[in-house]
């Protein structure tokens, strides 16, 4: 299990216990976090669980896959932070992983 902090676009912050082996947009889902959709359930396929990962987070995770790069394309306002919250698998490393909303999903 992981602290996972989401944080909406506008500041509302939401500390939750994830279960290893979900993955952050399935936390969000379980936790009802407003600002991840994740329309597709986490196939990789519609870019609605767009996150910004905070805090030196996205240098310490596994490097994103093509096609989470290429569906990247389709996220809202894309920065060298973005990543699918369906792709980042909990595991116990990511205990204190801060993530943050755009300001919306397409």
């Amino acid at each position: 299990m992981a602290k996972i902090t989401y944080i909406e676009n506008g500041g509302t912050e939401h500390h939750v216990d994830v279960p290893t082996g979900l993955s952050v947009m399935d936390g969000a889902r379980r936790f009802t976090i407003p600002g991840i959709d994740g329309d597709c359930g986490g196939a990789c396929a519609c870019a609605t669980c767009h996150v910004y990962v905070e805090g030196g987070w996205a240098e310490r995770l596994p490097p994103m896959e093509e096609i989470e790069h290429d569906m990247l394309d389709f996220a809202f306002d894309v920065k060298e932070n973005s990543r699918l919250s369906c792709q980042i698998k909990i595991d116990d490393g990511l205990d204190g992983l801060i993530v943050r909303t755009p300001p919306r999903q397409y």
